[in-house]
């Protein structure tokens, strides 16, 4: 069996090593560096400056927990940036070294679909060459939508590809878009020393969220003095020689030195020559597949951000596994987004899963919630991590069908409540589990007490 992987993120890497140690022989093509967008210019490098902005934060704060630092205290954004890049450096290199461990055959250029089971790829030095398989795995990851309005150089105005690799930040920055890349990197770059304005048209930050999850951050930003504009969006920008300038749909202006644009991603299909081939799209562009993420054409498959399911990186993965699965063995494996986690890396930590109030509100499902507050855990109040909430959702039958952890460790704190969604385990079956103290999943029981007004500590 041989299989050829398009596209090498976290789901085309994965699914490749998968497919390998099923005994295929597998062939990885990618274009740019392994990893793909997540890992060069995504969750890794973002996550790498954030520790350093919460480091900054935890000295800063050192003064409560009786600790003295003496002199001033430093921004050194080069070292910051040479930390991220090494990062990144350091994790590509852990790819390759996977490739070569798993026999898998990396080849670097552009490929093309030319019928069922060939690839054509064009290499670098221009040269093509045709790759024959048994089985293809689309997995071209997606780029960032960035409509002609805003103008877009790569200099003045940005995206979320250049923003990372700034090697001199600039004094103010206007961020176009109030989802989980404008908070986070809005967030680090201002305790870095930017005047940020985030103009989010919809009515919150964080649209996907729930009200409370946003008006915690939103909370925490005023503290940060991050100018947040909602409900609003922009008509028209204007670029200078030194500043951006854009005119909002109500009349007022906001200008910075840049502006970041960060309003979504779109599945990168371009060149692919998948339609040609008889894959098909739905009205959204993106690739159709069934449940065993295989396209309309037998035996080729697609998986990550060109499909129709949550532009996440652990989706993505997920799906990759899938895929080799069923490419290599015909297992009949499905991927379940029942509980799919997603996270926003801000301070405080947003985490969250299955459905929300939103969801249920809008789906006319039947819900009670339990909630916990931060403040209220002795390891909180030990570790001065006071801010955010736990929040539990269960259907009339008491079923965990969602919640969410704002607050420190929130990503780390969500596993267990992924799980019960997945399960479909009860608020009374996890809240009956003993949980250690003093520990923060406390508040997790607590919450899932409270579905039941049977909260000790509330």
């Amino acid at each position: 069996m041989k299989i050829t992987v398009i596209g090498a993120g976290p789901g085309g890497y994965e699914a490749a090593i998968m497919a390998a140690k099923l005994g295929a022989e597998v062939i990885l093509i990618e274009k740019d560096e392994l990893g793909g967008t997540c890992l060069n210019r995504g969750c890794i490098p973002t996550k790498a400056f954030l520790a350093s902005s919460d480091v900054l934060d935890e000295v800063e704060r050192s003064k409560a927990f009786g600790i003295i630092v003496d002199g001033d205290i430093k921004i050194d954004y080069p070292a910051i940036l040479a930390r991220k890049n090494k990062i990144v450096a350091d994790s590509v290199a852990g790819i390759n070294y996977l490739m070569k461990t798993n026999k898998i055959s990396v080849i670097k250029g552009l490929g093309k679909l030319i019928d069922q089971n060939t690839v054509a790829v064009t290499k670098d030095d221009g040269t093509t060459e045709n790759i024959m398989s048994d089985k293809i795995i689309l997995a071209t990851g997606s780029i960032p939508v960035n409509p002609g309005i805003f103008k877009y150089d790569g200099k003045k105005v940005i995206t979320s590809d250049e923003v990372l690799d700034l090697e001199v930040l600039p004094e103010s920055m206007v961020i176009v878009g109030g989802g989980v890349i404008g908070c986070e990197i809005g967030q680090f770059l201002s305790r870095m020393g930017v005047t940020i304005t985030i103009v989010e048209g919809l009515t919150q930050l964080l649209p996907n969220m729930d009200e409370d999850v946003s008006k915690q951050l939103l909370r925490q930003f005023k503290k940060e003095k991050i100018k947040v504009i909602t409900g609003v969006g922009v008509a028209e920008v204007n670029v200078g020689d030194d500043r951006v300038i854009a005119e909002l749909a109500n009349g007022k202006v906001v200008e910075a030195q840049t502006m970041l644009v960060c309003i979504g991603r779109r599945g990168y299909t371009d060149g692919l020559n998948a339609k040609a081939v008889g894959v098909a799209f739905d009205d959204k562009g993106r690739i159709t597949v069934n449940d065993k993420m295989e396209t309309l054409v037998e035996g080729i498959y697609a998986i990550g951000d060109i499909v129709a399911s949550p532009q996440l990186a652990h989706v993505a993965s997920f799906e990759g596994i899938t895929a080799a699965y069923n490419a290599v063995k015909d297992a009949g494996k499905k991927v379940s987004y029942k509980a799919v986690p997603g996270c926003v890396f801000t301070d405080p930590e947003i985490a969250a899963c299955g459905l929300s109030e939103k969801d249920c509100q809008s789906q006319g499902i039947p819900y009670k919630i339990g909630t916990y507050d931060y403040r209220a855990l002795g390891k909180a109040r030990a570790m001065g991590k006071l801010t955010g909430f736990f929040k539990v959702i269960v259907d009339d039958k008491d079923v965990i069908i969602g919640g969410a952890v704002v607050g420190a460790h929130g990503a780390d704190l969500l596993a267990e409540l992924t799980l019960a969604v997945e399960l479909g385990l009860t608020a009374e079956q996890v809240g009956n589990v003993i949980h250690p103290h003093p520990a923060l999943s406390e508040g997790l029981k607590e919450a899932l007490h409270d579905v039941h007004g049977m909260s000790i500590n509330k």
